[in-house]
């Protein structure tokens, strides 16, 4: 839906790669958010709060962000809702191959320790499966992608409200928007998560290969200070008499 939405002039579609991949501190203010609604702990989300994440988006979809369906809906009464319409089924098998293995990755965790991005990210997606998906996503998952949908339904106006289905192709969704509909150009699909592990393992391969160079270039600067000072203070004769001064001490 990102890729369509951008079809179609809303080129700031907010969406799970922007707090995962292209602005990780984004990860932060999620995590208060969830934190806030879930534990009780802090100040839950205002009008004030989502312009702050997400202001600048023209259109938000995908996770965390279905999490605070009824904040959003509440906090922009104006927004016109698109309802994707899924086999829970296929959803669900879907995402325990992508969304939920990430979560469950270890390497991801590990990273988590280490990476800045990864620092700020993986917790975040941890307490996202914990509390929106009831800490048990295998079992629990269709569940709440029933209770979601029932939830959306139930806050939206029918008249702001589109139910649709990807294979509906562009006329229903410009019809909703009020766009024209893209000319010699096929709704995109680029949902194919075929690939998902791979990616995910070659990020986690790019973000250690971070770590050691940082790790690295960390060391040698260090190593380098200290050599310097040790020199600076030979060519001032400070090391050898501060030791023997040390020494001599018990002496005096």
């Amino acid at each position: 839906m990102r890729a369509a939405m951008k079809k179609l002039g809303y080129m700031d579609t907010y969406h799970m790669m922007n707090c995962s991949i292209e602005n990780p501190p984004d990860a932060l203010m999620w995590m208060d958010a969830l934190t806030a609604k879930y534990d009780g702990e802090g100040k839950k989300f205002t009008r004030e709060d989502w312009d702050q994440l997400l202001g600048n988006a023209q259109a938000v979809c995908d996770w965390p962000s279905i999490a605070f369906a009824k904040e959003l809906i509440e906090a922009y009464p104006e927004a016109k809702v698109v309802l994707t319409n899924r086999d829970v089924h296929s959803w669900h098998a879907s995402t325990m191959r992508t969304v939920y293995w990430r979560v469950t990755d270890h390497e991801l965790r590990w990273l988590s320790n280490f990476d800045w991005a990864a620092s700020m990210y993986y917790p975040m997606l941890k307490k996202f499966f914990d509390t929106f998906f009831k800490g048990d996503f295998p079992n629990k998952g269709k569940e709440v992608f029933e209770q979601h949908y029932a939830e959306v339904r139930s806050l939206v106006p029918k008249e702001r409200l589109l139910e649709y289905k990807v294979s509906d192709g562009w006329e229903p969704l410009c019809e909703f928007l009020e766009e024209p509909v893209p000319k010699d150009s096929p709704f995109p699909n680029v949902n194919d998560n075929s690939d998902f592990v791979t990616r995910s393992r070659r990020r986690n391969r790019n973000q250690m290969k971070n770590c050691l160079l940082r790790y690295t270039v960390n060391t040698v600067a260090t190593g380098a200070v200290v050599a310097g000072l040790y020199n600076v203070g030979v060519y001032f004769d400070l090391i050898e008499p501060l030791f023997f001064s040390t020494s001599n001490a018990g002496g005096k």
